[in-house]
């Protein structure tokens, strides 16, 4: 079911990569931090646990792959995972690699820089993302 206003069912949210008739990937283009992913539920619900079990289950598989994939293409020092919902109440976890050199690192990403960002080794891993998008297409959810 889709919701009128929920930028999560009104568009993929991002470049989609993967999609199947439960979740889809999209990769987050974003100039600080090349490799974030989100794993979207396709239904609106806004928690996890509005899910049946099952259901749950399987999200976190598929969560665990895109981690996997992000950590085997992007070879980050640790990689975020989060699901908040506060502004977009649609169910979504982020899947975000993180480096020691990173503009916010050890922050969120979502808080002030703690640095200027390293263009050098940012242009770095954009020259992988054609290799995490190939990986991530070619998922198979179970």
């Amino acid at each position: 079911m889709a919701v009128a206003g929920c930028p999560l069912c009104e568009s993929d949210g991002g470049e989609l990569v993967w999609r199947d008739e439960r979740a889809r990937i999209i990769l987050v283009e974003t100039e600080r931090f090349p490799g974030f992913c989100r794993v979207v539920w396709n239904a609106h619900v806004a928690e996890q646990t509005d899910l049946p079990a099952a259901d749950q289950a399987w999200l976190m598989r598929l969560v665990a792959q895109v981690e996997r994939t992000v950590r085997d293409t992007m070879n980050p020092d640790k990689v975020n995972l989060a699901a908040f919902g506060n502004m977009v109440p649609h169910l979504h976890w982020h899947i975000i690699p993180r480096y020691r050199w990173d503009s916010h690192f050890p922050e969120a990403i979502w808080t002030a820089p703690q640095r200027e960002p390293d263009g050098r080794r940012l242009a770095g891993l954009r020259e992988r993302l054609p290799a995490l998008r190939a990986a991530l297409a070619g998922l198979r959810a179970d």
